[in-house]
This record gives structure tokens, C-alpha cells and sequence, in this order.
């Protein structure tokens, strides 16, 4: 991946790869990114390529927070695509991300989500690493007693853990297998870096709970869910009939223009009990209520009046500040059918127990059986029901009109970002313009 001065190229396609060379069968019904046909989301050959052009080529992965991780020879695990990664601190405090898959016969070394270790070591054949992943012990290297071992010529410089390009955001830890692939701040673009860093501001984070699910559906609904403002009004009910979101309130869509992959919506949370204009919608409950309110009361903490923050990071990283409540979400794919959403909630480290307390009770609007979340939960093994038995069909998104931008008007009654999102991933893909 390289910057030009208007955009961010994808240069690892082969000259004329086309989808329709790839899959003859199968084809884009539109130059435009306004119909997306269904067997993107079935087809395992595309899934596979999936894994190497996206997960695996030029672009960054959320692997942890640096507070998850304080101590040398502290390490969590993390997975990008199918790969499993160590990401640990070494000796002299720098961050170390590794592939977890051992120089010698390819093993997974390590099993456990987090710990402490001053050195690798495979359970296999006992090959050793240091936390920079150099390799440092090779039993029976010059056999027993004269006899067997390795060759003369065997040096284990050239033997060490793959090494993954790392880049830690005001302590939001980022990987790459691609090593020339660009900055954070080119690969988001400015608009998206200044509202990542918003949240991730420079205060040391402190990590309060995960929680994790697998959901019946191809991992783009995901991350096509959270670009969705269209869905909101509609489908959560406890959304509206509690102002914490209304389609018509103060709000702006932030695109990236050079690659249309990564965006935010910002909004301002309409006045308290103002729910004019809603009562006639379906998903509007003025019959529901609240023992305490809290959980939907918010303190204000940032210098901006934005309620909601919810910005997804291509391919797989979705950040998001929903009152107090703020939240990582990472989607790992398990095949075209399935994939795992790991939910990482966090505050930061001067947190007073009060502010700690609000984090922790607006939780509850999302994860896996959040007050909120649930709905998209439901609503995508739907799709995923719905879409496996007709990859022949197409996906309609005309709401907003058929281009990849941002609408510069604050106008959120959009699929702009969906159609933006498909517009990047069929350059990777397919080299499609």
C-alpha cells in the first residue's frame, strides 16, 4: 500500500485480476458499489483470498491495549484473520507482536489468553525464544555425545518468530504482517485519526471487562452493521424510546476520502425527554421505563457535547463511545459462515469509582446480550439464514444514493459508508476501480 497525495493505493493486485476472471460465474451486478451480490458473503475461494488480501496484506489490526500488558513479560494473545499473534512487552519496555507459530515445525506455542513469561518457549521440541522473538535455545543442537545434531551451517539468527509491524495509538496497540504498510495516522486519514485519538487521547487506559460471541453470519455484516445508521431507529427499540438515539439529531459522517474504508459518526443527543417526531414509529415504546436512570444518563467528560462515537477501523476494528460507556469491538472471521466478536471494555486510569461505576452500568446497553446489541445480534443470523441459501441474489443500497462519500450536510439517513466500505474492498479484492 502506498499514499499518493489524493489517495492511499493498493499496489499488490496482479494486472488484470478481475472478479470476473476469478469467479467466471460470478460477477458485480454494478460498476457503482450500490448492489453487492450475496456470494461475497458464501463463496470459501473468496474467503480464502479474503484472508490474504485484507487480514493478511496492508492494512493495521487492533491487537490489544498497552494497559493489558504493563510489565515486561507481560503478553496477551490476540488473532488477525485465522492467525494467532503473542503480543508481550519485552525487557526495555517495547511492544513485541509475534506470529504464535513456532520456526521449527510450525506448532502453537502459546495456548494461554494472557500471562507472564520471561521467554517463549514451544511445547513441542522446547525451541526457545526471547521476547523479541530471536530464537535462543535449540535442544540437542550439536546432537549426544558426538552423535546427530544439527548442520554446521545451521544458524539460529535466521530461525526466529515472524515479526509483525507494530504501532502503538496513545496506548491502543496495532499489527501488520505487511511491513510497508503505512502510519496509523496515513492509514486512517486525518478526519478518522483525530476522532480515533478523541478517545484514545493520551490518558492511560484501564481495561474493565471482555466479553465474546461467536454470531451465525459472514464477519462483512458486522462491520456493514456498524456503518448502517439507517437501521438504528428501526430496529432498536430501546435506543429511541430512550433519546439516546434519534436519526434526525445533530450529527456528522466522516469518511475517508482518499480510500472510502474507515468512518465515524458523531452525535448529539437530543434534548432530554424530547422524542418529537418519533411517536409514531413502530420502534418507539412510550409504555417503557427505568427503575434507574443512570444507565441511561450521561456525565460529561469530553470537551466536545457528542454522545455517541461509533467509528469502524477497515477491516475488522470497531471503537465506540456510547455515553460513558466507551468499548472496542474486534471481529475475527471463522470461515464465510461464522466469526467471533470479542468486546474489550475500558476506561482510563484516573477514573474516579464514580466514573468507573457509570462505565461499568452502560455496559449493559451492549455485549452480547446487551439491552441494545442483542437486536443486531438477532437481526444478523438472519441475514446470515437469509443469505446462504441465495448466493445468486443481490443486496440493494441506494438509500442516499449510490456513491462511497460522506454526506456533507450531517445527514446520517445514509449507506453511503457500506457502499464506501465495498467500493476499498473490491480494489483489494479484485483490482475493480
Amino acid at each position: 500500500m502506498k499514499q499518493t497525495d489524493s489517495h492511499i493505493e493498493v499496489d499488490f493486485i496482479n494486472e488484470g485480476s478481475t472478479v470476473g476472471e476469478l469467479h467466471p460465474e460470478k460477477s458485480w451486478p454494478r460498476e457503482d458499489s450500490s448492489r453487492v451480490p450475496l456470494w461475497v458473503y458464501t463463496d470459501h475461494e473468496n474467503y480464502r483470498r479474503e484472508l490474504e488480501r485484507v487480514f493478511y496484506g496492508p492494512h493495521w489490526h487492533m491487537v490489544g491495549l498497552e494497559s493489558e500488558i504493563p510489565n515486561p513479560g507481560d503478553f496477551v494473545r490476540a488473532v488477525i484473520g485465522e492467525r494467532s499473534v503473542i503480543v508481550t512487552k519485552t525487557e526495555n519496555e517495547e511492544i513485541s507482536v509475534l506470529l504464535n507459530s513456532c520456526a521449527h515445525r510450525g506448532v502453537e506455542i502459546s495456548q494461554a489468553a494472557h500471562g507472564t513469561q520471561k521467554e517463549i518457549m514451544c511445547p513441542y521440541h522446547q525451541w526457545t525464544y526471547d521476547l523479541k522473538g530471536n530464537l535462543i535455545g535449540v535442544p540437542f543442537k550439536r546432537g549426544v555425545k558426538g552423535k546427530g545434531g544439527f548442520p554446521e551451517d545451521f544458524d539460529t539468527k535466521n530461525h526466529g518468530l515472524r515479526r509483525l509491524k507494530v504501532e502503538n495509538v496513545n496506548g491502543c496497540i496495532f499489527a501488520t504482517f505487511d511491513h510497508d504498510a503505512p502510519n496509523m495516522r496515513e492509514y486512517l486519514g486525518k478526519g478518522n485519526y483525530e476522532y480515533f485519538t478523541r478517545i484514545f487521547n493520551g490518558r492511560k487506559t484501564k481495561v474493565l471487562g471482555h466479553q465474546r460471541q461467536r454470531i451465525k453470519g459472514n464477519w462483512k455484516l458486522y462491520m456493514e452493521n456498524i456503518k448502517d445508521p439507517y437501521h438504528a431507529s428501526l430496529l432498536h427499540v430501546f435506543l429511541i424510546s430512550f433519546g439516546l438515539y434519534r436519526i434526525d439529531q445533530q450529527g456528522v459522517t466522516v469518511t475517508d476520502e482518499r480510500t472510502l474504508a474507515h468512518n465515524v459518526f458523531a452525535s448529539i443527543r437530543n434534548p432530554a425527554g424530547d422524542t418529537s417526531g418519533t411517536e409514531d414509529m413502530k420502534s418507539y415504546r412510550k409504555d417503557l421505563k427505568l427503575n434507574d436512570m443512570s444507565l441511561v444518563t450521561a456525565a460529561k467528560e469530553f470537551e466536545d457535547e457528542v454522545s455517541i462515537q461509533i467509528q469502524t477501523v477497515f477491516p475488522d476494528l470497531v471503537l465506540q463511545q456510547q455515553g460513558n460507556s466507551l468499548q472496542l469491538r474486534y471481529v475475527i472471521p471463522l470461515g464465510p459462515d461464522e466469526f467471533e466478536l470479542q468486546w474489550t471494555y475500558f476506561g482510563y486510569e484516573d477514573d474516579s469509582e464514580e466514573m468507573t461505576l457509570r462505565r461499568l452500568r452502560q455496559a449493559n446497553l451492549t455485549g452480547p446480550s446487551g439491552y441494545v446489541s442483542v437486536d443486531d445480534t438477532e437481526v444478523l443470523e438472519y441475514s446470515g439464514a437469509g443469505i446462504r441459501p441465495n448466493p445468486s441474489k443481490v443486496a440493494i443500497l441506494e438509500l442516499g444514493g449510490r456513491g462511497g462519500e460522506a454526506p456533507d450536510d450531517g445527514n446520517m439517513v445514509t449507506e453511503g459508508p457500506i457502499r464506501g466500505f465495498y467500493e476499498y474492498y473490491r480494489r483489494v479484492m479484485y483490482g475493480d476501480s
